[in-house]
């Protein structure tokens, strides 16, 4: 199958919703973002038990939300919240993001896969991807930091030669424009940086950069696409409300028809009532339940009669909670497959380099293996062909031996 014909102009933009809209990409968004949750949930939690509090009141205040000390800290200073708690919070947070932008990566790797025409490129395959490239999507980031970070440095460094007295004046003076210019290269580098926390991961993704490429990739886009980057980003954010949106009526239609039907009192009737009531109203699933807006066919009615009915009711919330994390998956999917085609598109329009053409390493080295086995049966056949030329070889032998033997007895 070959690859997906696209414009490569604005319209492919919104094919966007229509390609996210796949099990395996929601999955491994899933995948990625629960790890993530569980990770910034449970250095939050030892954050907040560092602030003094315990794992109930925790719990019982916090559910399965904790806030993040670290914004805290910010709002009324590291003093009050404390060095060990807000430490907690940073790894915690920092994990979700890393997490998060993996989960992009293999997203943005999938998608690229389905635009070339490969449908059967499987979640596990973009994990494996992921963990051979986990380092450009990560560092890239990082590296843009440090790049303007070594600019202020020396900013700062030069600044204090400038405090030498009567030479200072003159060095800050004469090489003024050198200053200025290093001082808009920073500004521009901090535009890099935000674009980059769109691109990198279908920069890696489809380009199979490392992190010097990945950086270098961010440069150029912001240098030569910024009014494409800065017209397409709104029009792929509009594209996720929207596309969520339409996922979330058709998620919240189906619960309620399960309630309706099975809700009927010549069917369930208040066994339902009891159980999704107690789900919605008083399990872990009360907050995602009231964002949402799914109630309960009778809202009065909140405590399951029986343990039966507690079992199931357990089950019940951990599914609608698989359900509310499916459609925030869908969202970030939205917002990947855009991404992913926005760059197809920028390196077409700046570069006349069509992505979708190009080999990527997965069929090169299919490639190889293909060459390898080829010469494998070829040396097959070459010591088949050797084995019987000398099984010729030695009967051809035998028989002017024994023609040789019977001449011989003959005289």
């Amino acid at each position: 199958m070959g690859p997906m014909n696209l414009y490569f102009d604005v319209r492919d933009i919104f094919r966007a919703p229509r390609l996210a809209l796949s099990g395996k990409k929601i999955w491994t968004m899933m995948q990625a973002t629960f790890v993530g949750y569980f990770i910034y949930g449970l250095f939050s939690y030892f954050a907040l038990m560092a602030q003094g509090m315990t794992f109930g009141d925790t719990w019982e205040i916090f559910g399965i939300f904790p806030p993040p000390v670290a914004l805290q800290a910010l709002a009324i200073g590291i003093e009050s919240t404390g060095w060990g708690a807000t430490l907690l919070s940073v790894i915690g947070i920092l994990g979700g993001l890393i997490c998060l932008v993996l989960g992009a990566t293999a997203v943005a790797r999938i998608t690229y896969k389905q635009l070339k025409g490969d449908e059967f490129y499987s979640s596990r395959d973009a994990w494996k991807f992921v963990k051979k490239h986990w380092h450009a999507p990560v560092f890239t980031h990082l590296s843009i930091i440090i790049i303007a970070a070594f600019f202020v440095v020396m900013a700062i460094i030069f600044a204090l030669i400038g405090k030498i007295p009567y030479l200072g004046e003159l060095f800050f003076g004469i090489p003024y424009l050198l200053w200025f210019a290093g001082s808009v290269f920073v500004v521009y580098t901090m535009v890099v940086l935000m674009i980059s926390t769109f691109f990198t991961h279908a920069i890696v993704g489809a380009m199979e950069e490392d992190t010097m490429g990945a950086v270098f990739q961010t440069y150029s886009i912001t240098w030569s696409q910024i009014w494409r980057v800065l017209l397409y980003l709104p029009l792929i954010y509009s594209l996720v409300a929207i596309g969520t949106v339409v996922f979330y009526f058709f998620m919240t239609e189906g619960y309620n028809l399960v309630n309706c039907i099975f809700g009927k009192d010549w069917l369930m009737g208040d066994k339902l009532a009891r159980m999704i009531g107690w789900v919605v109203g008083d399990t872990f699933m009360a907050g995602p339940a009231t964002l949402l807006a799914w109630e309960a066919p009778d809202f009065f009615l909140y405590e399951p009669e029986g343990t039966m009915e507690y079992i199931g009711g357990a089950f019940i919330a951990i599914s609608l909670f698989v359900i509310f994390w499916a459609i925030l998956s869908y969202a970030l999917c939205v917002k990947v497959a855009g991404q992913t085609i926005a760059l197809v598109i920028f390196k077409k329009r700046s570069d006349d380099d069509n992505l979708l053409e190009r080999k990527d390493e997965e069929e090169l080295e299919a490639e190889e293996e293909a060459e390898e086995w080829s010469a494998e049966v070829n040396n097959d056949d070459d010591e088949k062909g050797d084995d019987s030329d000398d099984e010729e070889s030695s009967e051809s032998a035998d028989i002017s031996s024994d023609s040789e033997e019977g001449n011989s007895s003959q005289d």
